[in-house]
């Protein structure tokens, strides 16, 4: 089932960019991110009650709180360097840039989780470097 959701979570993070360099015309990047952080949360929070995961709020524990704030700082500064590099850029080059997210949370897992990795990994990140640099330049 993780495979469904993360095919779902890029095809959505596609539209995602389309859309936002959209509606982040004549409007700035800034702005934008708190209109887009408002709607995610008002999605989330509907999601939660939906779902009736809200029953499960006094099992978050201390270190799950500061751990998930700490994230959604890092979230919420994606966002803005995100919109304001597509504000300002071609969607075509900000996207690859962006995803090169994918080669720095394998080395981040590697590091942090010690999460395995072979040659087949180091080369599937060397080839997602270089193709992001020949979309880019």
């Amino acid at each position: 089932m993780w495979l469904l959701y993360a095919i779902l979570s890029a095809a959505f993070a596609a539209i995602v960019a389309i859309l936002a360099r959209i509606g982040l015309e004549g409007v700035n990047s800034h702005l934008a991110t708190a209109i887009r952080t408002v709607v995610v949360l008002a999605f989330a929070w509907g999601m939660v009650f939906i779902t009736g995961a809200w029953r499960y709020i006094g099992d978050v524990t201390n270190k799950n709180w500061l751990f998930l704030a700490l994230s959604g700082i890092a979230t919420g500064a994606s966002w803005l360097f995100y919109f304001a590099a597509l504000q300002r850029g071609d969607v075509s080059r900000v996207v690859p840039i962006d995803k090169l997210s994918v080669v720095l949370t394998m080395i981040l897992a590697i590091i942090i989780f010690r999460e395995s990795f072979d040659f087949k990994t180091i080369a599937g990140m060397v080839l997602i470097t270089g193709g992001t640099l020949l979309m880019v330049l």
